[in-house]
């Protein structure tokens, strides 16, 4: 007998879309693999959100398609596509139960009574609101409104898991234990699930892999500790990492970095000679004796770990430390700039130079 190939590979092909002479999306090519949780992470605008929706059908595209499993799904609609999808607002229907919301979507298909009650409770069971069936979403808080919501979306496990900025309505220490759940709910249902989110420290946190989106355009697909440890290009590490990665302007002479006055001399060639731009995590900067220039600008303690803002040439850059440095607002110091932490990208493409 033939093992059934697992379900939920996605596969997007030059997927364009318009709004009038606006383009939202520039030939978008993605590939999801059956089971992982994939984020799709940008700044508000990027195109993350278009991008889960015509793959939930609920969007038309105006060029490209889109595949579930080999299949054309490009002209079908969201009920033709076994998707589910998890809005920001949750969409709860305020009249019914939680146990009806749960249901909503086994009945519209005819489920049986005893099948709808067992599946119910036991999406309620997953995501820990079992003992709520009886409320209504008025009656709830809204990490409880969100459970509901993820529990109508699992309870007739469907091929693709669709999730548009789920936790982006909780407070900061709700967010970040649902954040561990939802994960771990995904990896117990071994659904394919495509996450939007604008939060980085979201996205690194709980995918397998992420898709940053810039203006339309997706600019780097990997596993998140390989786009912060090797960002494709200096908008990406602007954008990746919290705080995210400082950039400075710099030029390459005679195989020699010149910074803010200073030199750098990496352990690997440079390559051509010209204006470029550094990058460097604020983890990896430190107060020496010697090295940058600066003036502190602000002291920030986060209690177990401090960020110091710093004035290079007219710029401000972080430092992070574990440690409270003894240093004052206003204070001169110099910053050492590790040159085997150092990022190197083209000033004017801003595409990642490789050492």
């Amino acid at each position: 007998m033939t093992a059934t190939a697992p379900a939920g590979r996605v596969s997007m092909r030059g997927i364009v879309k318009r709004h009038g002479a606006f383009t939202a999306l520039h030939g978008v090519d993605l590939d999801i693999e059956p089971g992982e949780f994939f984020a799709l992470l940008g700044p508000s605008g990027s195109g993350k959100t278009t991008t889960l929706r015509i793959l939930a059908g609920l969007e038309p595209l105006n060029e490209g398609r889109v595949m579930l499993d080999g299949e054309d799904v490009t002209e079908r609609e969201p009920g033709e596509r076994d998707v589910a999808m998890v809005f920001q607002s949750y969409a709860l229907y305020p009249h019914m139960t939680v146990f009806d919301n749960i249901a909503f979507p086994l009945r519209m298909i005819a489920t049986p009574r005893d099948e709808v009650e067992r599946a119910v409770r036991d999406a309620a069971a997953r995501v820990h609101i079992d003992h709520l069936l009886a409320r209504r979403p008025g009656q709830l808080s809204g990490g409880q409104q969100q459970r509901t919501a993820l529990a109508r979306a699992i309870v007739r496990k469907p091929r693709l898991f669709l999730l548009d900025e789920p936790l982006s309505n909780l407070d900061a220490k709700l967010r970040l234990e649902t954040r561990v759940e939802l994960r771990k709910l995904q990896r117990a249902l071994g659904v394919t699930t495509v996450y939007v989110t604008h939060d980085q420290e979201e996205a690194m946190t709980i995918a397998d892999r992420v898709a940053v989106f810039m203006e339309g355009r997706i600019v780097q697909v990997g596993p998140p500790r390989d786009i912060f440890a090797r960002p494709a290009s200096a908008v990406v590490a602007g954008f990746i990492g919290s705080p995210p990665m400082n950039l400075l302007p710099a030029e390459v002479r005679n195989g020699v970095l010149h910074v803010a006055g200073v030199e750098l001399r990496p352990e690997r060639p440079l390559g051509r000679d010209g204006a470029v731009t550094i990058g460097v995590r604020p983890a990896a900067l430190r107060i020496a004796a010697t090295g940058l220039p600066a003036r502190v600008y602000l002291v920030e303690d986060l209690g177990d770990t401090t960020i110091v803002d710093l004035d290079v040439v007219g710029q401000v850059i972080k430092l992070r430390t574990d440690q409270r440095p003894s240093v004052r607002e206003g204070e001169q110091v110099h910053v050492a700039m590790p040159a085997d932490a150092l990022h190197v990208f083209e000033r004017d493409s801003g595409a990642r130079r490789e050492l």
